[in-house]
């Protein structure tokens, strides 16, 4: 796998994970809620409570001071939920005894994000009257389950995929002793623009535009957008795994139809609105240098939403004192953006820059 160093050393995860087998078990693992009072958005809309709901696996350790020094904050993807990280792919290559993030040796926190999964979203009820939250107001949220929730004051690792590893930066720049290491997995650290804009635009004007949608005060969901969102897949699966599973005229209308019937059956409107919409606060660029934490970044070379081509990285990870990042090569195992899925690909880095924190 190519390497290109930075200076030091620095780590960085944000879209969905596919459906996958039934997860395994992992020790102690729980579900709870944390509850934020007149949580306020950088809106300045406020809801008079936050939920927050979250999966933790193993034990908080404490140390000699009675605190907290083996946790490790795990951040999922756009369309996903904490729970993504108990995926066999993922959980199965990094949980287990000996792995990377031995659930018997650190305490993993899984949040949902705010609109997402057990967390406090428009569907619950308020519909578009929801507060219109950004990435901010997530890695907000996030800190304060963190911090107040769990008493927790310095973290061992942040570890995000896709839309998690674009907070994952954030973090870094907002919360600069807060840990030891970030590990952003599939993201730029540089606002949402291009080609990457364009599709989400799409999105975004599909639900807005659909005739059902009525300004999001529908009681029963809308369907015309749905015809427009397997372009999510699209943009999301390497071209090469969609013509193995697609090599034909039929076949390809064959996977449009099972994408667009999933969502009909598994999305809601308005969520799904907000959550493309709420990188509009995107842009860790400018505040590169404030990052203290060594910083590992894995892209890779496949990835239509982060290409290479672009020479993002290069340009901005040197910026970060203890920065680095990797392009991991296009192969039979990668899968675009999707990649972040498949923890095989990359979990040799997460061993590695724990490595050097210790």
């Amino acid at each position: 796998m190519k390497s290109v160093s930075c200076g030091v050393v620095v780590l960085a995860l944000a879209l969905a994970i596919h459906a996958q087998t039934t997860p395994p078990s992992y020790p102690n693992q729980k579900e709870a809620d944390f509850v934020v009072k007149s949580f306020k958005f950088q809106s300045g809309e406020t809801l008079p409570e936050l939920k927050l709901h979250y999966t933790t696996v193993g034990t908080p350790h404490r140390n000699a001071q009675g605190e907290i020094d083996n946790a490790v904050l795990l951040l999922h993807g756009t369309t996903g939920t904490g729970k993504n990280f108990l995926a066999p792919s993922l959980g199965g290559q990094l949980f287990g005894p000996g792995q990377a993030l031995d659930a018997e040796k650190y305490y993993l926190i899984m949040p949902d994000g705010i609109g997402r999964g057990g967390s406090s979203k428009p569907s619950d009820g308020m519909h578009a009257k929801f507060p219109h939250y950004g990435y901010l107001d997530v890695v907000e949220g996030q800190y304060r389950l963190v911090s107040e929730g769990l008493g927790i004051k310095r973290l061992k690792l942040i570890l995000g995929t896709s839309m998690g590893g674009m907070q994952t930066w954030l973090w870094g720049e907002r919360y600069p002793d807060a840990m030891d290491a970030l590990l952003p997995i599939a993201s730029q650290p540089v606002q949402v623009s291009g080609r990457n804009m364009l599709w989400r635009r799409l999105v975004i004007e599909a639900i807005r535009n659909d005739p059902e949608w009525n300004s999001g005060d529908y009681q029963k969901q809308p369907t015309h957008f749905v015809h427009y969102l397997p372009i999510f897949n699209i943009m999301v699966e390497s071209p090469v795994r969609m013509q193995e599973q697609a090599p034909t005229r039929a076949k390809a209308n064959e996977m449009y139809d099972g994408l667009m019937a999933n969502f009909a059956k598994t999305i809601d409107a308005n969520d799904y609105l907000y959550w493309f919409e709420s990188s509009y606060d995107y842009n860790p660029a400018p505040d590169l240098e404030k990052i203290k934490a060594r910083l590992l970044a894995v892209n890779f070379a496949d990835d239509e939403l982060n290409p290479p081509e672009l020479g993002i990285m290069e340009k901005e990870v040197p910026r970060v004192k203890n920065g680095r990042f990797v392009m991991v090569p296009a192969g039979d195992k990668t899968r675009g953006h999707m990649s972040l899925t498949q923890a095989v690909l990359w979990k040799g880095y997460v061993a590695e820059l724990l490595g050097q924190t210790r």
